[in-house]
């Protein structure tokens, strides 16, 4: 079945959290629904539609940085009371924007996600989950990795609500009281949960990092898959999820919001599997999605607020004008006026701008001027790529970027990215630090870069992002590029592999263990683990070698099947206990056959990239003979088929620059 829906754009807020918009509860079937959203000024505004413009019904005063809504209330009653947490901060709000509840969970760290059922209060910070009833503690948990969100069950089937972390370990831990009464291992870091049936029930919808999706559903003692889509075309990120019946079928829809601004639809066939039923994409990260009518009662639509506050809705009204080339658009006097009231808006607001520049202009020469720069956001992810062993590096500035500078003290490559038509310039510098400059052109706001680094080649990625504001101001962010930069966390690993050790014992407590992997892998907690001892498993995304990391205080052994693995981790840790004065004893165990195990495995991708590169060598000359011979049908099969292909195969090698070198690199 398909489904057109049309845009309309709401209202702008400021910069705005995952999971921060909210639809209150109609009071009838297809009734409009008023809009709670907040922000990271502090504010919490709340709007209904009248006539086609948005009316307020409250707004609060400005305050502490909100990074999370949820809507709460009586059990059996309309969930109507808003609940925003800010810093460690938790109040409560009445559908007309009176203040009944101000809660301090007395938290070191700043709430991150919260959940509200009844009198139960679900909060978690980075690693902390806390449980209240009427304010009071009652259960505390401490996670191995970072709580990305949390979301609890109830159903007639479960004796007490299951409370359900998303950890960045790719797992999903379910709790009961404070203990851990199982977890479940999914295919990415979880960076969202959302309860499928808003009513209740036992499964639960959750999205990764990377962009899967997936539907579980939990029991107090097991759980199982009911479904899973993988990122196939390399989309972005899932921020938000809800359900709803967008369709029209009687069956609750899937509705998605990405990172990279995509907004997607997904149906329910008859064997109860998802497809993909309407897409629409956003120039902005989409943080919040609601299903729901907002505009005009009778009409569903998909509502939406992007990073940069922009609350925009997907609605199933029919558009009242569609004109073609040369006809004339009659428009309603509604419609007249409404364009006649942005006309004189927009000339008030050039005006003020005109006046604010003569200001600064007249400040800025006076003799006691201070230079006042510009304060922007800055939304940035630099996260390890499985399918192609790079770096993805994304930024969302509230403005225009006008250009980005990367400055690295290691050599990197930069990948091409079909979403980003940046102009990109390179230049080298004396202390062997590779810059790259960008200018972005056709996503102002947003900037999508695709980078590999080196493995043994480890310092600091540096991008000083420029907007287009006056006077000219610059943020620089930092990212670590670690030893083993292209390794990731895994459940588990092959043990049947060949594999060459390494033994470290030495005068060296937990912690410091800890930091040092810290610094060597991406994906490991900052925080020392809970524990005597921990064990952590990765794969290389580049070779698909392995890895196993066990240590405690006093020794560390780690397991690989790839010699070059274990010379790396050997250089770094011993530098790393140099310098705090420990004297390690480090002892190998080299197994012979991994080195043939390892060639193996580089083996058909090495002669892959060679093929490739032969191929693409022989285009231009092929080209040629077919122009001065009038076409190619004298041509043995395999040339003719490296005309018919050409297109692809020059695109695929631009996308893998300096591939081949990195292999031989291995080698």
């Amino acid at each position: 079945m398909e489904i057109h829906l049309n845009r309309v754009d709401y209202i702008q807020v400021g910069v705005t959290s995952q999971k921060t918009m909210r639809l209150l509860p109609a009071l009838r079937k297809k009734a409009t629904q008023k809009v709670a959203i907040a922000d990271h000024d502090g504010m919490l505004t709340c709007f209904g539609m009248k006539k086609g413009d948005a009316v307020p019904v409250f707004k609060t005063l400005p305050g502490q940085k909100i990074t999370r809504v949820a809507l709460g209330g009586a059990l059996g009653t309309p969930q109507e009371k808003i609940f925003v947490c800010s810093g460690s901060q938790v109040r409560g709000f009445t559908k007309k924007g009176k203040q009944f509840l101000t809660f301090d969970a007395n938290l070191t760290e700043s709430i991150n996600a919260m959940h509200v059922s009844g009198a139960d209060l679900f909060v978690c910070a980075s690693y902390i989950y806390n449980h209240y009833c009427d304010c009071k503690d009652q259960d505390y948990f401490l996670s191995g990795d970072k709580i990305n969100d949390i979301a609890c069950l109830s159903s007639e089937n479960l004796t007490h609500l299951v409370p359900v972390l998303a950890c960045q370990d790719r797992v999903l831990r379910v709790l009961k009281g404070s203990e851990l009464v199982y977890d479940i291992e999914v295919p990415g870091p979880p960076s969202v949960l959302e309860l499928y049936s808003k009513d209740g029930g036992e499964e639960i919808l959750y999205g990764t990092i990377d962009g899967k999706i997936g539907l579980m559903q939990i029991g107090e003692h097991s759980a199982a898959t009911k479904w899973e889509l993988h990122n196939n075309k390399k989309k972005g990120g899932i921020l938000c999820i809800d359900t709803y019946d967008i369709i029209g079928d009687g069956v609750n829809d899937v509705l998605v919001g990405r990172d990279d601004g995509a907004i997607e639809v997904f149906g329910f066939d008859a064997s109860s599997e998802p497809t993909l039923r309407f897409e629409h994409v956003l120039s902005e990260s989409v943080t919040s999605i609601q299903g729901g009518c907002v505009g005009k009662e009778g009409y569903d639509e998909i509502l939406t607020a992007t990073y940069t506050g922009w609350v925009t809705g997907l609605t199933t009204e029919p558009q009242k004008a569609e004109a073609g080339p040369g006809d004339e658009v009659k428009m309603s006097k509604e419609t007249q006026s409404k364009v006649e009231a942005l006309r004189a808006e927009l000339d008030q607001l050039q005006i003020k701008v005109l006046q604010g520049r003569e200001q600064y202009q007249q400040s800025s020469q006076s003799n006691t001027a201070v230079s006042a720069v510009p304060v922007f956001s800055i939304n940035d992810k630099f996260t390890l790529c499985q399918d192609n062993a790079s770096y993805s590096l994304t930024l969302e500035v509230q403005t225009a970027i006008d250009n980005l500078l990367l400055q690295s003290d290691v050599p990197i490559d930069l990948l091409d990215v079909e979403k980003n038509s940046a102009v990109v310039s390179f230049s080298e510098c004396d202390s062997e630090v590779s810059s790259v400059c960008s200018v972005c052109n056709v996503r102002p706001t947003r900037l999508d870069l695709s980078l590999r680094s080196i493995e043994g080649q480890y310092g600091t990625l540096q991008a000083y992002v420029t907007p287009r504001l006056q006077p000219k101001t610059c943020q620089v962010r930092q990212y670590q590029i670690k030893p083993l930069s292209l390794h990731q966390r895994m459940h588990s690993i092959d043990q049947d592999r060949p594999m060459n050790r390494l033994s470290l014992v030495g005068q060296f407590s937990f912690a410091e263990i800890h930091s040092w992997v810290v610094f060597c892998l991406p994906e490991v907690p900052e925080k020392t683990p809970a524990g005597e001892s921990i064990t952590f498993f990765f794969h290389n995304t580049f070779l698909g070698t392995q890895l196993e990391a066990t240590y405690c205080k006093g020794e560390g052994h780690f397991k690989s099947d790839n010699i070059s693995t274990i010379s790396i981790l050997s250089d770094v840790l011993s530098k790393e206990a140099t310098k705090k004065k420990i004297n390690l004893n480090i002892s190998y165990d080299i197994n012979e056959d991994s080195v043939n195990h390892t060639l193996k495995m580089i083996h058909p991708k090495l002669e892959y990239q060679l093929v490739l590169a032969r191929k693409v060598q022989l285009i231009d000359a092929l080209k040629e003979l077919q122009v001065h011979e009038g076409n190619a049908d004298f041509l043995i099969p395999e040339y003719r088929s490296i005309l018919d292909e050409s297109t692809n195969l020059l695109e695929e090698y631009k996308k893998q620059p300096a591939h081949l070198e990195r292999l031989y690199g291995v080698f």
